[in-house]
C-alpha cells in the first residue's frame, strides 16, 4: 500500500517532461530535418536538442546537438551543393539528407548558404520559421 501511494505522489513529476519537435520538410513529409527540444525533467535548466535527419524510406538518423539554454535558436542554410548547414549560437553543422548523415564543422564555414529559416519559439511553439525577409 505504501509503494502504491509513493508511485502515486511520484507520477507528476513524470508527467512534467516537456518534448517539442519542429520540422522542415524539404520533399514532402517523407524527406526532413527535424529539430527536438528536450526538457526531461521539470527542475532541468535549459533544453537537450537533437537533430533528426530523415530520407525515407532510405534512412533516418538522430543526432545530439550540444544543450542550449531556455531559449532555443537554430538557423538553417541551404548550399548550392543540396547540403544544409545548421547554426546553434557559436556551433555550426553540416548535414545531408542522402544518407543522413550530420557533423559539427571545426570552425564557422566561410559561405554557409542561403538562409531559409530558423528553428525557434514563436507564438509560445516551438518550431520552423521560414525565412521572411526580416531577420
Amino acid at each position: 500500500m505504501k509503494r502504491r501511494f509513493l508511485c502515486l505522489c511520484l507520477l507528476p513529476l513524470l508527467a512534467a517532461c516537456t518534448k517539442e519537435p519542429a520540422g522542415y520538410e524539404i520533399e514532402g513529409g517523407n524527406h526532413s530535418l527535424t529539430v527536438e527540444r528536450n526538457k526531461p525533467y521539470f527542475w532541468s535548466s535549459g533544453w537537450e536538442l537533437d537533430l533528426i535527419v530523415t530520407r525515407y524510406p532510405e534512412c533516418q538518423r538522430r543526432y545530439a546537438l550540444k544543450k542550449a539554454g531556455e531559449k532555443v535558436r537554430v538557423d538553417l542554410y541551404r548550399t548550392p551543393t543540396g547540403a544544409y548547414i545548421l547554426n546553434q549560437g557559436k556551433r555550426w553543422y553540416v548535414a545531408e539528407t542522402q544518407t543522413c548523415r550530420m557533423q559539427p564543422f571545426e570552425e564557422e564555414p566561410p559561405e554557409p548558404g542561403e538562409f531559409i529559416g530558423s528553428f525557434r519559439v514563436k507564438n509560445d511553439v516551438f518550431t520552423f520559421v521560414p525565412e521572411s525577409g526580416d531577420r
